[in-house]
């Protein structure tokens, strides 16, 4: 069934509605969609456009539909376009005449733009969850870290001694940044576009703002033909997620490095790691390498989606059908990694030992001497080129940076035991920085905000009452 035979004479050709139909991809709105058609029913009979019975007849209908749908009992014919369609030709079949009033003043515009935000919403609520359970996660894993210190990075060389919990907490800030956004897309993405119609709203004295609120909506939409055509709710949550899935990616990343035998900082749980075909030996980090992989599949939706918006004219063209099937993707693969990530976070085994003999070269501690110079009054950067010729020194003798500095004369035990183990981080003192009191200070900040999230979180309202879902 389509819902312009009226217009159109002739059967629609199989190869139109082979290319056109999206039911394989958005059946997973079929409960969003039942929702916002039983608040509509509603709508209507409280505008006097429906009786009363008409009302209780769709509404029972449509429960019945979603009951249906969700026991899987559900059958879906050859002629269903997509989702709405096939609802509405059941909706007629169990209702007759009656339920051939279910689409009185309303698009499918409008309905798809309103399914697709009540999808939107419920499952950036259900992301948002996991984020703030890695967050604590991370939180947990810094605060077991104790003063436990390893090799900070530049360029992928050792750079600086920090406390492991300061490098476990780098991640968790980036993905406080990603509660953020999620809950700043989430205020977007709750305006709602029902009423709107095609583009231009109805004669019909429906309420668009008493839709929003039975909706659970924060807002409603003010001009029709934006509402029906704005898709930038989806733009921002493909963004969040490409980022998310970014900083998953490079968290991903450092689990590989720390997993390898060069490197050795960490030891995967047998329930997070896979195994090898042909070598015996093999533990592989598949979870930390697909986070990197697939941060590339959720950068693809984004452009993709990006140059399917940017030439569109107002108001609605077909090919907003190509917002949900990135979206839905992008939506499961998050949800998937975030679990898969915290599982994994939570369960290595850290080798603190092995962290602090890497850090422990006084090579790395390097701008301690110098730093120790430039507070005896040295310039910087005299100070940088003098050690720097201690380090070229050391390299070419195959001597520590610290048996150089006491065979110099113009050193003592002091300086010397600026380079011993574990020293630089006991010293470092910038606020948010990597040294012990710092780390202590940052680490208190950073549970007050895992605990503002998840008390953010817990307000969230994010399952739709849907009697039978």
């Amino acid at each position: 069934m389509t819902l312009w035979q009226g217009r159109l004479g002739d059967g629609t050709d199989d190869s139109l509605l082979a290319y056109t139909a999206s039911l394989p991809f958005d059946m997973r709105l079929a409960p969003y969609d039942v929702y916002a058609s039983k608040v509509h029913v509603r709508g209507l009979a409280r505008g006097g456009i429906i009786s009363q019975a008409d009302e209780a007849t769709l509404v029972a209908a449509l429960d019945r539909v979603g009951a249906e749908l969700a026991s899987q009992a559900f059958t879906f014919e050859d002629g269903d376009e997509d989702v709405h369609t096939a609802i509405e030709r059941r909706l007629t079949e169990i209702a007759g005449d009656t339920g051939a009033k279910v689409h009185t003043a309303r698009s499918r515009n409008d309905q798809v733009a309103t399914d697709l935000r009540l999808y939107a919403r419920s499952e950036l609520c259900r992301i948002v969850e996991l984020v703030v359970a890695l967050e604590e996660v991370l939180e947990d894993r810094a605060l077991s870290a104790g003063d436990a210190y390893m090799p900070g990075y530049t360029h992928l060389q050792r750079a600086q001694p920090v406390l492991v919990a300061h490098h476990l907490l780098a991640h968790g800030w980036a993905l406080s940044r990603d509660v953020a956004r999620l809950f700043d897309c989430l205020e977007r993405t709750g305006v709602s576009p029902l009423g709107a119609g095609a583009l231009g709203g109805s004669s019909l004295p429906v309420d668009p703002g008493w839709s929003a609120v039975e909706m659970g909506f924060s807002g409603v939409f003010e001009n029709s033909m934006d509402a029906v055509s704005d898709r930038d709710f989806v733009a921002e949550a493909l963004f969040a997620l490409a980022l998310l899935g970014v900083h998953l990616s490079r968290l991903g990343e450092e689990i590989v490095l720390w997993t390898s035998g060069e490197f050795g900082f960490a030891t995967l749980d047998d329930r997070y790691a896979t195994g090898s075909s042909m070598l015996p030996q093999k533990k592989n980090a598949d979870v930390a390498e697909l986070a990197r992989g697939k941060a590339g599949r959720l950068i693809g939706h984004l452009a993709g989606f990006l140059a399917t918006l940017k030439g569109l004219p107002l108001a609605y063209n077909r090919d907003l059908q190509e917002d949900k099937e990135p979206l839905f993707d992008a939506v499961d693969q998050t949800k998937r990694g975030l679990r898969a990530i915290a599982g994994l976070v939570a369960t290595m085994e850290i080798d603190v030992e092995a962290m602090a003999v890497a850090a422990s070269d006084s090579g790395a501690t390097a701008v301690d001497l110098a730093e120790w110079l430039v507070s005896r009054g040295v310039p910087f950067r005299r100070a940088h080129s003098e050690v720097g010729s201690l380090v070229r020194k050391a390299a070419g003798e195959g001597r520590s940076l610290q048996e150089v500095v006491g065979a110099d004369a113009g050193f003592g035990q002091e300086e010397e035991a600026l380079l011993d183990a574990g020293a630089s981080v006991r010293r470092r003192v910038t606020a948010g920085g990597g040294g012990v009191d710092a780390v202590a200070v940052q680490l208190g900040r950073y549970r007050e905000l895992v605990e503002a999230d998840r008390v953010r979180v817990g307000e969230l309202v994010c399952s739709l009452p849907v009697k039978g879902w």
